[in-house]
Parts: structure tokens; C-alpha cells; sequence
């Protein structure tokens, strides 16, 4: 393992809210000053590293990114107000959603900023990094590539579509999917930051539109295959209309693998807490359901929900399940960003005695 003696260095790879709600949880353990901690056994961190994908289209963002040619902002400044501490005026401001009848309605304050503020410096990156200073935000934010990439998936009715928005509101089976510029390349800074990582976690996230397209840019795989940190793939808690019907873990085990045959996992995190009866009707009625998995227990816990060492066909590679109560119910199924971050840390803090 990589780590120093300062603190556990994480890079979490996603986008969307999962990505986000993971990093609001980091956060709280992450710290500045080795003083802080002189228990070298201590739980916390020094570096938190996000790398979002860029392939959003929809609202704002899709707005802001065909106008001004620049990359979708929305979730940066997600992964921005997630970093940041809530309590700070301006993380409320960047996360202000205009609501009106002109141009600026369904606008983020934030989105703009990001805009603006690329239009002066004249680089996206360098709007990201003014932006993520002037938030104090706790993390860095990479772009999982700085090039104009789009979506592109080949349907399981036969039709080819481009465009993220158009994916998911298409509500049919994704047969394949791909980039529309397949050799686009990582920031070196992200492949850095991988290569150097103790803990690499993957997800939660929409696997067709905020897991995958990450994966597929030239480079990122390779990177954290060759990393010595422990990888983590935290698997969603509902399936998702369109892109994961009736999936359970298996199956998205199996798609993950399948854009990404080198990745080696260590562990996948599994939500065991059943959700509300009022609340799994909601998205029932969406087309949405609990993502199960019974094919896994099969393998490892019949009888009762322990951890075990799983082997998928055709893989070489076996990794643990870490079958956990990670959910958290607000109106929406979400994972509780405390539970999800401490259960990171206590993996991480398990493997490290495991070894001595």
C-alpha cells in the first residue's frame, strides 16, 4: 500500500448523486494537519480525489455545454457542494436553482460560475480549481476527460443513439454502449492520483451514465488495475428504468466486467436494509425496484447475510461482499453518506490489521 504516514490517500470515481452523496460522507474525515491524528492507526484522510464523468447533456448543464462549448458543469458543482462545509453561504448560492420564465429558468447558480468563469480564464480546469478554492472545498475534482465526449449506445431494439438525455428517455435496454471519441485520454493528474491511491471506490452511480463512461476512457482501467489501493465497486441500491430493469448485483457485476474486463475488485458493497413499503410502491411505479441478490448469497450466506469471497464465472479474480445497512430514506432511496463512508474506512482499516 501506498499510504503515508499523514493519512489515507481515496480517489472515488462516479457521478451523479451517488458520487456526491459518497463525498459528502469522506469529508468529514478528511483532515489537513497531521497533528491532528498522531495514532498512526487512525482512521481519516489526506487526500480525497473525485473524477466525475462528462457526458451529461440534459438540463443546465447540456444548456451551458452547447452554447459555450464547454464541459457539463452540473456534476462538478455537485461534487463541489459536497466537499464543501454546508453551512457556508456560498455552497448554497452555487447550488441555487433559478425559476422563472426566461432564459435563466432551470439554471444553477453554480453551473453559471463554472461558465462564467471558464469564459474568463479562458480553461475549465482552471475554473474548477478557482471555484473548488473559493468553496474551501475538502477534495480535489478532476473531469474524467477534458474532451468533448458524448454517449453513444447501441439499443436492444436495434436502434444507435447518441446522447446521454436521449439514453435514459429512450426507456429501452442498453445492448452496448460506447464514447464518441474512444481514444480520449485522463487528465495525467488523475492517473497520479490513482496510481498513488489506498482506496479506489467505484459507485454508487447510474452504471450506463455515470459508472461506465468513466471506465471507458483510455487509460483509466489500466491505472487502477496497476494501483496497489484496495478497490471498492459500491453497487446501487434501485435499479434504474431503461438501464439496469430487473438487474440484481450479479448483473451489474457483470456489465461492470464487461467494459472492463483487466479491473480487479476487492470488495462490493451491498445495501441489505429493506426500504419502506409506501416508498418501494413510488418506484414501482417508475419502473424502478430494490436491487437484490440472491444469485450472490447463494455462493457465500444462505442463511443469514455474512461477508464472503465471491468468484464470478470466467473471473480470476475473487473479491469480498460486504453486505451492510447503508441506506438511507428521505423521500428518495438514497445511501446514507455516513454509514457508506465509515464502512469505507473500517474495509480499509480491517485489511490493514488483517495483514500485520
Amino acid at each position: 500500500m501506498q499510504e503515508t504516514a499523514s493519512g489515507l490517500k481515496i480517489v472515488s470515481v462516479g457521478g451523479g448523486t451517488g458520487l456526491s452523496t459518497l463525498l459528502s460522507g469522506l469529508k468529514a474525515f478528511v483532515r489537513k494537519d497531521s497533528l491532528l491524528n498522531a495514532d498512526p492507526d487512525a482512521r481519516w484522510i489526506e487526500t480525497l480525489t473525485a473524477v466525475v464523468t462528462v457526458t451529461d447533456d440534459g438540463g443546465s448543464s447540456g444548456r451551458l455545454r452547447e452554447e459555450f462549448q464547454i464541459l457539463p458543469p452540473g456534476d462538478i458543482r455537485n461534487c463541489m457542494a459536497a466537499l464543501a462545509e454546508d453551512e457556508h453561504l456560498l455552497t448554497r448560492l452555487f447550488q441555487y436553482r433559478f425559476e422563472s420564465e426566461g432564459d435563466l429558468s432551470g439554471h444553477s447558480f453554480g453551473n453559471l460560475f463554472l461558465a462564467a468563469l471558464a469564459g474568463v480564464t479562458g480553461d475549465f480546469l482552471e475554473a474548477i480549481k478557482v471555484s473548488s478554492e473559493a468553496l474551501a472545498i475538502k477534495g480535489r475534482i478532476f473531469p474524467s476527460t477534458v474532451e468533448d465526449v458524448a454517449l453513444v449506445a447501441e439499443l436492444e431494439d436495434g436502434r444507435v443513439i447518441q446522447g446521454e438525455t436521449n439514453i435514459v428517455e429512450s426507456r429501452s435496454p442498453i445492448r452496448r454502449l460506447r464514447l464518441s471519441n474512444d481514444s480520449c485520454r485522463p487528465l495525467p493528474e488523475t492517473l497520479d492520483a490513482i496510481k498513488h491511491a489506498d482506496i479506489i471506490t467505484i459507485g454508487p452511480g447510474s452504471l450506463y451514465t455515470s459508472i461506465i463512461p468513466n471506465l471507458l476512457v483510455d487509460g483509466i482501467v489500466d491505472a487502477i488495475s496497476d494501483s496497489d489501493a484496495l478497490k471498492l465497486y459500491i453497487c446501487n441500491i434501485m435499479t434504474q428504468p431503461g438501464e439496469t430493469d430487473y438487474f440484481d448485483v450479479e448483473d451489474h457485476l457483470r456489465v461492470l466486467f464487461e467494459y472492463s474486463p483487466n479491473l480487479e475488485l476487492d470488495y462490493v458493497i451491498v445495501n441489505t436494509a429493506p426500504i419502506r413499503a409506501a416508498l418501494r410502491e413510488k418506484y414501482v411505479a417508475d419502473g424502478a425496484a430494490q436491487v437484490e441478490f440472491d444469485s450472490l448469497a447463494q455462493n457465500g450466506f444462505e442463511d443469514e447475510l455474512n461477508d464472503a469471497f465471491i468468484e464470478m464465472p470466467e473471473r480470476a479474480h475473487a473479491f469480498q461482499l460486504i453486505c451492510r445497512d447503508v441506506l438511507h430514506e428521505d423521500g428518495l432511496v438514497r445511501h446514507d453518506p455516513d454509514k457508506l463512508a465509515r464502512l469505507v474506512l473500517e474495509i480499509r482499516q480491517a485489511e490493514k490489521l488483517a495483514v500485520r
